[in-house]
């Protein structure tokens, strides 16, 4: 099922894919509320924001051995982890901003992880079990930032550097997954999940050692190589299989 959530007269609200087509389902991302009599929404006229509201942000970086080379790093021998600001989040269709601070920003194509269930020092064999779905998403990075400061807070965390969208599937397998990031229509990026360093299940379990996740919280599971620099006028988007296109332009 896909949950899209988008701006109606009576505020945010939530449709779901159902077999009429993407129906109304109340304003609860987890409790639903499909009207088996409603007819189905118009997915192109929906003003979509992002699907969740996450409290924690919670990024992984160099998860990807291909991506960690063309950094000029090793592949890590854990997770690294850190975290974007809920004030990074931008809505699909929605406008990147290019800080004047920076002159080098760039897309990261990434699946993202959406927590369902308060989350506390969860076995891998059970990840699931919290997980309502994924997402796509894009770590906007200000590069020059991120390596003038040694550390990554401030090249992570400007606003609109967190895109989410367009919605959540809650029934997919993210072993294998093709993930596509284009500039302009050309592609940049297209690389299998299968090739993360550290798979999902690997991420929650360890990631949930750490801090507790709460439902609707993320978890972004890095990028692969491919990496690049935005201009002003540019449109980017990151698609993944079964899941759909997040698409920002950029200012």
């Amino acid at each position: 099922m896909k949950i899209y959530r988008y701006r109606s007269e009576g505020g945010d609200a939530y449709a779901a894919t159902s077999e009429k087509g993407v129906v109304p389902a109340g304003s609860d991302l987890f409790n639903l509320r499909i009207d088996p009599s409603a007819g189905p929404l118009d997915l192109e006229r929906l003003d979509l924001l992002t699907p969740v509201r996450p409290g924690k942000i919670v990024a992984v970086g160099r998860n990807y051995a291909d991506h960690a080379k063309e950094l000029g790093n090793e592949a890590p021998p854990e997770p690294i982890i850190f975290l974007k600001p809920p004030s990074a989040l931008l809505d699909p269709e929605a406008t990147i901003v290019r800080p004047p601070a920076s002159q080098r920003v760039d897309f990261e194509g990434e699946l993202v992880i959406v927590i369902g269930k308060r989350a506390r020092n969860v076995k891998a064999a059970q990840w699931r079990e919290v997980v309502l779905g994924f997402t796509c998403g894009n770590d906007v990075t200000a590069r020059d930032l991120q390596k003038k400061d040694g550390q990554w807070t401030r090249g992570k965390s400007f606003d609109t550097f967190c895109p989410l969208g367009p919605c959540i599937e809650t029934e997919l397998d993210p072993a294998a997954l093709q993930l596509s990031t284009r500039v302009n229509g050309q592609a940049r990026q297209h690389e299998s999940t299968a090739l993360m360093i550290f798979d999902c299940a690997f991420l929650v379990e360890f990631v949930t050692a750490v801090m507790t996740l709460d439902p609707g919280d993320v978890i972004m599971t890095g990028t692969p190589a491919g990496i690049g620099p935005l201009q002003s006028g540019d449109v980017v988007e990151v698609e993944i299989e079964g899941i759909g296109t997040l698409r920002n332009r950029v200012s």
